[in-house]
């Protein structure tokens, strides 16, 4: 039995990137993973290692935990997810608290420093904010099928179906997926040396209060979304210009991580926890801005040793 715990906890991170890609929360995900490792013991006399590997096994209830959980809960989108961006920076902010938001995970949190890379693009804000659209079945079914890399048949027994049914999920699934997430194959990771100059700059023009700077770091068409704010706003003109607003509006202060395998920032302001900030970097340029405005997100962040 021991063996079997250590072996428990060791799936614990994998599991609960499963969790989150599947619910788009890191509380729900957290929440649900303890209820696997729950069951999980419970049922410990029945796993039979002949049949299956601990991991599938693990991740069979996890799923299963998962999808039951969701028939309760609706999507957790972002504002982008919502409605149309706007061009203008003076637009209102349309503040909605009560809708259930998409919220970021820490890296540290999900994978082993050997595994981050390789676990990059499947917990990226654009793809699980995209798999918001998609039932729970087709969910399970491409991160089943396409991340995890299971057999048809092994995802048609989990899921009390056939293999047919689980090849027209999975195509569907794909359709809407391509239909609703952004083309990111025009995208440049840049290399560490120039995201770190980007980074570096991005931090000082918020706590030197520089819109110029700002400007100049962002794409063209560059978007700026601020859960739980609905607005969201695109384009250079409308971003910079409502960014450099905000950095004149207090003093920040900018700590590095890493969420969602996108670089990040812990935000603070006149001294206050702030919100997470979340990084999509095209070249040397930021496209995409997805600022958390939600200051009890830095409970999964360490920041201690800054």
């Amino acid at each position: 039995m021991s063996s079997v715990t250590i072996d428990l906890d060791a799936h614990r991170r994998e599991l609960l990137a499963h969790c989150y890609r599947m619910t788009g929360s890191v509380l729900d995900a957290e929440d649900l993973v303890q209820e696997t490792m729950l069951r999980a013991w419970r049922a410990r006399d029945d796993f039979d290692s002949g049949r299956a590997s601990l991991r599938t096994w693990l991740y069979r209830i996890a799923t299963n935990v998962c999808l039951t959980a969701l028939e309760r809960r609706g999507r957790r989108p972002l504002p982008s997810g919502l409605g149309a961006a706007t061009f203008e920076p003076d637009a209102p902010l349309v503040h909605s608290p009560e809708v259930p938001w998409l919220q970021p995970v820490p890296d540290a949190l999900i994978t082993d420093p050997a595994a981050v890379v390789a676990s990059r693009g499947s917990v990226r804000l654009a793809l699980v904010a995209a798999m918001q659209h998609l039932s729970a079945r087709q969910r399970a079914v491409l991160l089943l099928r396409d991340v995890l890399a299971w057999p048809a048949a092994e995802v048609a027994d989990l899921l009390g179906t056939s293999v047919a049914a689980v090849n027209s999920l999975l195509q569907r699934a794909r359709t809407q997926l391509a239909a609703v997430s952004p083309a990111e194959e025009s995208t440049v990771e840049p290399d560490d040396a120039t995201q770190r100059a980007v980074l570096d700059q991005f931090a000082a023009a918020f706590e030197n209060s520089d819109p110029e700077l700002l400007t100049r770091l962002l794409a063209e068409d560059v978007t700026l979304e601020m859960p739980p704010h609905r607005t969201w706003f695109a384009g250079r003109h409308a971003v910079g210009t409502f960014l450099g607003r905000v950095v004149r509006a207090g003093s920040w202060r900018l700590l590095p991580t890493r969420a969602n395998g996108q670089p990040a920032f812990g935000t603070y302001v006149d001294g206050h926890e702030h919100g997470i900030t979340v990084l999509a970097l095209n070249g040397f340029q930021v496209s995409r801005v997805v600022a958390f405005h939600d200051p009890s997100l830095f409970r999964w962040f360490d920041f201690n040793s800054h």
